[in-house]
């Protein structure tokens, strides 16, 4: 086996963008939250093509099986080659938060603070 044939869970989790950073994939990994076989794994676990892995994130449980090494981050278009998801069909329907909610951390319109005019719309009101 070359050295090149080697990867860490916490490295392929990222390159195949289950998570953002690195990272945030070692600390699942740390905290019980990626699974080999039942059991917890450590983020220096390497990758094996062929092994299922249970992995929970803040909005889906995966199960997936690793179909080949990718050792750099790609598109996501070249990066779900590199697995098969097989997890459950209403796992896949969740919805998931808009992409640019959860990166900018902006609230959607009419949700959270009143506008200045609802504001006053309510002074008026409990005057």
């Amino acid at each position: 086996m070359k050295e090149n044939d080697k990867l860490r869970i916490d490295k392929y989790l990222w390159a195949i963008r289950i998570f953002k950073t690195r990272s945030v994939a070692a600390d699942a990994c740390n905290n019980g939250k990626v699974k080999c076989k039942g059991v917890n794994v450590k983020p220096s676990k390497t990758v094996h093509p062929g092994e299922q892995y249970e992995i929970k994130t803040e909005f889906k449980k995966w199960l997936i099986e690793a179909s080949g090494l990718l050792h750099t981050r790609v598109q996501f278009a070249e990066a779900i080659k590199y697995y098969i998801d097989l997890s459950p069909e209403q796992e896949k329907e969740k919805i998931q938060p808009s992409s640019f909610i959860f990166n900018t951390g902006k609230r959607k319109s009419k949700q959270g603070r009143p506008t200045k005019k609802e504001k006053r719309n309510l002074d008026e009101f409990l005057e």
